[in-house]
C-alpha cells in the first residue's frame, strides 16, 4: 500500500510535494474509507484519494511522476551505458533547470514501512536511499551519494541487507538504480520492493483511455467473463454478455533511440482477441463491435479487468481523469467499490483525477482524501489537502471548492473570447 509520494524539480512542480493517503484522526467513515496497517506511526490508510484543480494546474504532472518513478526502477538496469532519461526539470527558474529530480515512496509492504526514493538528472542517478522500518526506528540499508564537485560516489550499507553488496555496487551504472541492479542480480532481499513497482503499481493516464486487452484476456475463462458481463450490467450499459473473437492482423511499432533520437519502424504479424458485445431488448438479440460502443463503454469495459484485478490483490490503481466519458453515478460507483471493506478485503488503493464536483460529498469522501492541485505565482504547481482549510464537518465541499474558498480552480475572465470575436458556427 502507498503511504506517501513525494517529488520535487519535476516539470510543472518546483518545490517539494508530498501527497499523503495516510488516515487524519479523523473519525468520519473510518470503517469504509480507511484500513488499518497495524503500524503506530500510519495507524490507517484511506482506501481513495481524489485530486482536483485547474487545467494545467499539475493533476497529471502528479500521477506523472509516480509512473516515470516506476518506469526508471523497471528498466534502469537494462539501459545502455550512454542512454538518458526522459526526464525534465522545472523550466521557468534558472537554477532549477540544472538541479536534480527527486522521487520518494513510503509503502507498506508485508506490514513493513519501507521509504525509498532518489534523485536523478537526464544523464545519471545522483542519490539513492531506501529506508526500513522493522521497529520504530529506521534501518538505513543503503545510502547512495554522487558529489557533483568531485565526481565521486559514496555507498553506505547496513547489516541488514544481505548479499554481495560490493558486486551489487560495482555493477550499478551511473545511469541505473542500485535497486533494480541488485535484483537483476538475484537479491532476495529487495526484491519485494522491486515487486511492488512491477506489479502493484498500475497507472493509467491519457483519460484513463487505455487497451482493451487485460480484459479481454480474463473474459476467455468463465470466471472472468462473468465478473465483467456483471460489472457492465450493474452500470446499466445495456450489454448482457461478451464474446471473444480470435483475429489475425499486423502490429505497427514505432522506435525511437532515446540517445541518438533514430526512429525505425517494424512490423509483425501476430494473433489477438477482439471483444464482442451482445445486447437485448425484448425478444430481440445483436451483436455489436468493440468500436461500435460508445467512448465511455469502452473505458468502462477497458477498466472492468484491472479493477477487478487490482481490488482482488490488493494493488494500487492510479488513474488520470477517471470521469472522462463516464457518468457521474458510475464514477461514484467505482469509488465506493474501492471503499466497500466487503469487496475490497486487502487493502486496494484508487488514486486518480478529476473534475467531477459532485464527489466533493462528505457522505461519500472524508476530508483526508480529497486534494487539490494549483499553480502559484512562479507558475510551479502545490497540492494541497482539503483539511488544510480546516472546513467543517458539515460544510459542503462542492460549494466551497467552486466558490474558489480551497483554491484549485482556474481564475476565468468574463469572456473566453475578447469582445468583438465571435465562434465559428
Amino acid at each position: 500500500m502507498l503511504l506517501e509520494f513525494r517529488l520535487r524539480n519535476f516539470r510543472v512542480f518546483r518545490d517539494e510535494a508530498t501527497l499523503s493517503l495516510i488516515a487524519s484522526s479523523d473519525k468520519a467513515l473510518l470503517e469504509q474509507n480507511t484500513v488499518a496497517t497495524g503500524i503506530t506511526a500510519a495507524p490507517r490508510l484511506v482506501r481513495t484519494a481524489a485530486v482536483y484543480g485547474p487545467n494545467a494546474g499539475g493533476k497529471t504532472t502528479l500521477l506523472r511522476g509516480l509512473q516515470l518513478m516506476r518506469g526508471v526502477v523497471l528498466e534502469s538496469a537494462s539501459l545502455k551505458p550512454d542512454q538518458t532519461f526522459n526526464v525534465q526539470p522545472f523550466q521557468l527558474d534558472a537554477a532549477a533547470r540544472s538541479e536534480p529530480t527527486l522521487f520518494e515512496a513510503t509503502l507498506l509492504i508485508d506490514g513493513v514501512r519501507h521509504q525509498y526514493g532518489f534523485e536523478f538528472t537526464p544523464t545519471r542517478i545522483t542519490k539513492e536511499w531506501l529506508l526500513v522500518y522493522k521497529t520504530a526506528r529506521p534501518q538505513t540499508w543503503f545510502n547512495r551519494n554522487y558529489d557533483l564537485v568531485s565526481g565521486k560516489e559514496d555507498y553506505e550499507f547496513s547489516s541488514h541487507l544481505s548479499g554481495p553488496k560490493k558486486v551489487w555496487q560495482d555493477a550499478t551504472r551511473p545511469n541505473a538504480l542500485f535497486l533494480s541492479t541488485a535484483v537483476q542480480l538475484n537479491s532476495e532481499t529487495l526484491q519485494p520492493l522491486f515487486k511492488w513497482f512491477a506489479s502493484a503499481l498500475h497507472v493509467f493516464l491519457d483519460g484513463g483511455l487505455i487497451p482493451h486487452d487485460f480484459s479481454t484476456g480474463m473474459v476467455e475463462e468463465k470466471k472472468g467473463r462473468d465478473a465483467i458481463a456483471a460489472m457492465l450490467n450493474a452500470a446499466d450499459i445495456g450489454i448482457r454478455g461478451i464474446a471473444v473473437e480470435r483475429k489475425k492482423g499486423v502490429q505497427h511499432q514505432f522506435l525511437i533511440n532515446p540517445a541518438t533520437g533514430e526512429a525505425n519502424t517494424a512490423q509483425t504479424e501476430h494473433e489477438f482477441l477482439w471483444p464482442k458485445f451482445q445486447h437485448i431488448a425484448g425478444e430481440m438479440r445483436a451483436e455489436f463491435d468493440y468500436t461500435d460502443e460508445s467512448q465511455g463503454t469502452q473505458k468502462l469495459y477497458a477498466l472492468a479487468g484491472p479493477i477487478l484485478d487490482i481490488i482482488e490483490k490488493g494493488y494500487l490503481l492510479v488513474i488520470d481523469e477517471l470521469d472522462r466519458s463516464l457518468h457521474p453515478l458510475l464514477v461514484r460507483q467505482i469509488v465506493q467499490t474501492f471503499q466497500d471493506p466487503a469487496i475490497n478485503t486487502r487493502g486496494a488503493q484508487l488514486l486518480f483525477t478529476t473534475h467531477d464536483t459532485s464527489l466533493l460529498d462528505a457522505t461519500l469522501l472524508r476530508r483526508d482524501q480529497i486534494w487539490f492541485a494549483e499553480k502559484n505565482e512562479a507558475q510551479a504547481s502545490q497540492i494541497a489537502p482539503l483539511t488544510d482549510f480546516s472546513p467543517r464537518k458539515d460544510e459542503a465541499f462542492e460549494r466551497g471548492y467552486l466558490g474558489g474558498r480551497y483554491g484549485g480552480v482556474p481564475v476565468l475572465d468574463n469572456r473566453l473570447l475578447p469582445a468583438g470575436r465571435h465562434a465559428t458556427r
